[in-house]
């Protein structure tokens, strides 16, 4: 009766666990920033060659760099945190120069180090859509915004993982786009237990995951956790890439 009756309650357990929100309801979506003044200047080819990877770490996965392309941008050191700003999304417009083209804006995705103070250093593709690269530095407003991702937050697992070394890049993040908090799970029935932030946005945990579905808990810089439920299946592999769930 006894063993019958821990049965029912730990199954009850489960199942509220697995009913609970994937992404916290709790607190609102993430929504623009002020517009402030700064600078962009460029870097590489007009066709996009010489783009870099960058410090962010996309560069581990080539679906990373395909998706971002090149709207992208790199951070002066006084805004980079530690690369806690990696991922997130800026809108950018031309302001007062001869340079602009036009009034309408870009968006970049944060995914290098290295621009000078108070500046956005793009790939000149990006540069040229807003300002005639004969500028070279130019004047513009920006503001934090919104990532508008498609579909799923995106787990690579790096090939440099092993049974005992997890190392897993983070990339497609909607909402607010950074994160601040990584915390994994595997199927053994053992607590959360936290990543620690390797380099960019790929985090690290030394433990024995090999042979469990993996859960991966993240939160961002606005406050906001999302939960993907076991998405690398108990035969994981180093060089896959699993698909979670997203911020709106």
């Amino acid at each position: 009766m006894e063993s019958s009756l821990k049965g029912t309650m730990l199954s009850l357990l489960i199942l509220l666990v697995m009913t609970l929100p994937d992404v916290d309801a709790k607190r609102p979506p993430f929504k623009e920033g002020p517009w402030k003044g700064a600078h962009i200047t460029f870097y590489g080819g007009s066709d996009g060659s010489g783009t870099y990877q960058g410090a962010c770490g996309y560069g581990d996965s080539p679906n990373a760099l395909a998706a971002y392309g090149v709207q992208t941008a790199a951070v002066n050191t006084n805004w980079w945190s530690n690369a806690a700003i990696c991922g997130s999304c800026f809108e950018i417009k031309c302001q007062n120069s001869q340079w602009c083209k036009n009034s309408n804006s870009i968006t970049v995705t944060i995914s290098n180090l290295g621009a000078a103070p108070d500046s956005f250093d793009l790939p000149q593709p990006a540069f040229r859509q807003i300002a005639q690269h004969q500028g070279g530095k130019v004047p513009i407003q920006y503001r934090r915004v919104p990532c508008k991702r498609q579909e799923g937050i995106r787990f690579t697992i790096s090939k440099n993982s092993n049974p005992y070394f997890l190392l897993v890049l983070i990339w497609n993040v909607g909402g607010a786009g950074d994160l601040q908090r990584v915390q994994v799970k595997g199927s053994d029935g053992r607590p959360w237990r936290e990543m620690r932030r390797n380099s960019g946005q790929q985090w690290e945990i030394n433990d024995n995951l090999s042979g469990q579905s993996i859960t991966f808990r993240v939160k961002a810089s606005d406050g906001r956790t999302s939960t993907s439920w076991h998405i690398a299946p108990k035969n994981w592999q180093p060089g896959q890439t699993y698909v979670g769930k997203n911020f709106k």
